[in-house]
């Protein structure tokens, strides 16, 4: 794959089942790839999400025979691009899923798995109380990919907010960094741009950022406005609140660029913290 990529983010809108879900991302999917793209990204829970009273519950299938993974690795054998699933509620051993991403390559296969990290247990207001960690098995993992002529890595959507993982990320190689969100409305009017353009600043790499957005069945709603930014913190793409998808072209030697001109990556010190 070139050092020169157009690039595509899905924002789908969150569907209570997993017919639905893919009935949503596969016709988006494929103006995407006529308009172009080298590689998609889809958002969080795109295989769909369901909230009940603060608590996710995703409808979850066993990786092996995942409807929209299957669908999705067919999808990317026909059509020679590469898909990220930026994530999909994959069954376990327990009663709890896994909140995953997962990059398919152009011959259909599953190149990489990212079990999310950090889950989104937080209380926005008195009344908007969310608990991931209710229904969802965290992770422990990071990870790069390496594509022939780029590495890339996965984090998704409450991650955003702990900077060090991207760091360790780009410190690893990492230099585009997807980002898939369900981001809530509330709180993605303040920070969502904020917080996607400093991570691309901090650590001088593309970060790709599709997001869900409108309505989640059962109550909530995700912000959209998925985003394409560059190593310089730019904002090359923005899908603003409207369904379907937004493109850019990236030049991945601009990572190279702006990490010579700011190699903070490399300007770590020991230090201790008093009180």
């Amino acid at each position: 794959m070139a050092r020169r990529l157009s690039i595509a983010c899905l924002q789908t809108c969150p569907k209570a089942t997993i017919g639905e879900a893919i009935d949503e991302a596969l016709p988006i999917a494929e103006e995407a790839v006529e308009a172009g793209a080298d590689i998609l990204f889809l958002p969080e829970y795109c295989s769909g999400l369901v909230s009940e009273e603060g608590v996710l519950k995703p409808p979850a299938a066993p990786e092996a025979d995942h409807p929209m993974v299957s669908l999705f690795q067919q999808f990317a054998r026909r059509t020679k691009v590469c898909v990220s699933l930026g994530s999909v509620a994959v069954s376990s051993a327990s009663d709890k899923i896994i909140n995953r991403a997962i990059m398919i390559n152009t011959d259909g296969k599953v190149i990489s798995r990212y079990d999310k990290i950090h889950l989104f247990d937080v209380q926005i207001s008195p009344t908007e109380i969310y608990r991931e960690s209710a229904t969802v098995i965290a992770g422990d993992n990071a990870s790069i990919i390496n594509f022939d002529d780029f590495k890339l890595a996965h984090v998704i959507c409450y991650d955003l907010r702990f900077p060090q993982l991207f760091r360790d990320l780009a410190q690893a190689g990492a230099e585009v960094i997807a980002v898939p969100a369900a981001f809530m409305k509330k709180t993605g009017e303040v920070h969502w741009h904020v917080l996607n353009r400093a991570r691309a600043i901090e650590n001088g790499c593309f970060i790709v950022a599709p997001c869900a957005v409108g309505g989640i069945p059962g109550g909530g709603e995700s912000y959209g406005h998925s985003l394409i930014v560059n190593p310089w913190g730019e904002v090359l793409a923005d899908g603003k609140a409207e369904r379907g998808f937004i493109q850019a072209h990236i030049d991945l030697d601009e990572v190279k660029d702006v990490r010579e001109k700011i190699p903070s990556l490399s300007h770590d010190q020991n230090y201790k913290v008093t009180s």
